[in-house]
């Protein structure tokens, strides 16, 4: 199929419409064809995450946002399978605690980024801060902002500076070497009930099942302006959107699974050379062994 990384991404936030993006777009491609795939992604995968950890200079910050049952869970899952879990950081953000709001709303995701040398995942993000927070602006109220007492203090100044303030810190992370992709796993409202009906008919995954998930659906159109509003103000070259069709399972997870192997090819992250005095020293030290 054409390339996932063109027909999907988003650099840009001109002329951004959510709704020219399809959830059910695998083109040509098979089911069959993209598990193949799928398996020598992650081939790749580990050999470039082998070359980012040992060259110790850049990391990968991989964003998934999405609603409930988009399948971030189990892209995660099938696309990093295999990865050697030293080189890997995983996080997944609930509510924030007291001590999160003590500070402002970037700080617990800073601390959650990923190392030089690492690929680091993030399960919702500090994108939660114009989305949900904007379909619930009461939510805004437990950070106390000096000047924000009451919902309707929340403008579209308040917004504006919160997306200035995620370019930024975007910004920021890319000249220090992290380099950072951002997944929306583009999922429609039908299948979203296919998916809570199945949590609640099969036993093995009534834990997955949340009430507040059928309360949110009630918002589904706001969640969609939320989303096409961040993603078109958050959009850079450098900090790519990419608006993945979800109502496949099997294809979501093909299509991250193929952006974020370029994107790492795109890094060129390389295993160090030693110095020549170096080797000549490995030279003499295979003769030792070799000798005993």
């Amino acid at each position: 199929m054409a390339n996932v990384i063109e027909k999907f991404g988003v650099t840009s936030g001109k002329a951004f419409k959510l709704k020219n993006y399809k959830t059910d777009d695998p083109g040509s491609m098979e089911k069959k064809e993209a598990l193949a795939d799928l398996v020598d992604f992650q081939t790749e995968l580990k050999e470039y995450q082998e070359r980012l950890y040992a060259e110790d200079s850049q990391s990968l910050l991989v964003i998934l946002q999405a609603m409930d049952a988009a399948g971030k869970d189990g892209a995660i899952e099938h696309v990093m399978s295999g990865v050697n879990p030293q080189g890997c950081q995983v996080f997944s953000f609930k509510q924030p605690t007291s001590n999160d709001y003590e500070h402002d709303f970037l700080w617990r995701h800073y601390k959650a980024l990923p190392e030089r040398g690492r690929i680091g995942i993030h399960n919702r993000s500090h994108y939660e801060y114009v989305l949900i927070c904007r379909v619930h602006p009461e939510y805004n109220l437990s950070e106390r902002i000096p000047g924000y007492r009451n919902v309707k203090d929340f403008n579209a100044e308040f917004w504006e500076d919160r997306y200035e303030s995620i370019r930024q810190f975007e910004a920021h992370l890319h000249r220090n070497g992290t380099k950072i992709i951002k997944f929306f796993l583009h999922v429609s409202k039908e299948e979203q009930k296919k998916r809570f009906l199945d949590r609640i008919e099969d036993n093995y995954k009534n834990w997955k099942f949340s009430a507040s998930d059928i309360d949110e659906r009630a918002y589904w159109d706001a969640y969609m302006s939320a989303y096409e509003t961040a993603i078109a103000s958050t959009a850079t070259p450098a900090s790519p959107w990419y608006i993945i069709p979800a109502d496949k399972k099997w294809f979501a997870r093909y299509a991250v699974g193929k952006i974020i192997v370029e994107t790492l090819k795109q890094m060129e992250p390389e295993f160090p050379k030693l110095p020549e005095n170096q080797k000549e020293k490995l030279k003499s030290y295979k003769e030792k062994l070799e000798r005993e």
